[in-house]
């Protein structure tokens, strides 16, 4: 039998079916989900608002925190939309080449986030180790340079894994991606043809990114751990400790996630589907949900902006 026999010639339109096994408690899994966006626009907007309007604000680590902010944005905005529209209003369908380009949007901008944390990262490090020469070597200069590297590795690396998705595979097994938005794997997996590459590329592409990141920003905190031990004053320490906190958390909950999601979808052939798409999804709208209201209590300067402005 031929291979177009059995097979779908270069579909224009794919469908979603959302999370396999919960399909008839999916209209409720949305409602969180939709609280969650709610919260993650309306936080992220308001710290952009506050740290754009407050000029004491415009030194680095707030800029990196609005840097965050918009990444936040555009990453909730690629998914929940089309998510609600599969658990509410049943329309799972969407075009080939729109899903391709949520699954660039979604992956690019996960691969910007790490690269502002470990922005973030690099500039508490100078911040606490190096704190007589932190103006001098962190310019905005700087910073606009570090956006453009960051904004160009993601979108870059995340192209060609379009591109070999787009121009290497023309037969799919199936149209349906048992998924609730347009996840590399998931698309991967429908192709009726040698799909070896684009796992070696996927995987490359995961481990020079986040691999590259955590390396080096577990090294700037053991650096900075290392230095605010040394300082001979508990206030000094305190204090130090407290402007890292915030970066630690989100950190921490990003990658932690992340990786979990990852091992799974390559490794975790006894996770239930249904587990795996749930904690992929997580991953990606806990993070947007969260850091507005970690650095929103956690930093005092945009607490009380925020605590002005309200009362404005």
């Amino acid at each position: 039998m031929s291979i177009s026999n059995i097979t779908v010639f270069r579909p224009s339109v794919l469908t979603l079916i959302g999370i396999p096994g919960l399909e008839t408690v999916q209209c409720w899994i949305g409602i969180p989900f939709c609280v969650m966006y709610l919260i993650a626009m309306i936080g992220n907007s308001l710290l952009l608002i506050i740290i754009k309007s407050e000029r004491s604000l415009h030194e680095p680590m707030y800029i990196f925190v609005g840097m965050l902010g918009v990444t936040d944005i555009v990453l909730g905005t690629s998914i929940v939309p089309k998510m609600l529209g599969i658990f509410w209003f049943h329309v799972p369908e969407i075009y080939f080449d729109s899903c391709l380009l949520q699954m660039w949007l979604i992956h690019t901008f996960q691969c910007i986030e790490s690269g502002i944390l470990l922005a973030m990262a690099l500039d508490r490090y100078v911040a606490i180790c190096y704190p007589l020469r932190h103006a001098a070597i962190v310019t905005h200069r700087l910073i606009t340079q570090i956006g453009a590297v960051v904004t160009f590795r993601a979108a870059f690396l995340i192209a060609l894994c379009l591109i070999l998705i787009k121009f290497r595979f023309q037969f799919y097994h199936t149209t349906i991606i048992s998924h609730c938005y347009c996840e590399h794997m998931a698309i991967v997996k429908l192709a009726a043809e040698n799909v070896r590459v684009n796992k070696i590329y996927g995987l490359f592409v995961a481990f020079t990114v986040a691999g590259f990141d955590l390396i080096f920003i577990t090294l700037s905190y053991i650096q900075i751990f290392i230095t605010v031990f040394r300082l001979p004053q508990k206030e000094a320490r305190l204090k130090a400790f407290n402007t890292c906190i915030a970066h630690i958390c989100v950190f921490l909950q990003l990658y932690i996630l992340a990786f979990f999601s990852f091992f799974t979808h390559r490794f975790g052939a006894h996770v239930p589907p249904y587990i795996h798409i749930l904690f992929s999804s997580l991953y990606l709208l806990v993070p947007p949900f969260l850091n507005p209201l970690v650095y929103g209590a956690k930093t005092k300067q945009i607490r009380i902006h925020l605590v002005k402005m309200l009362y404005s």
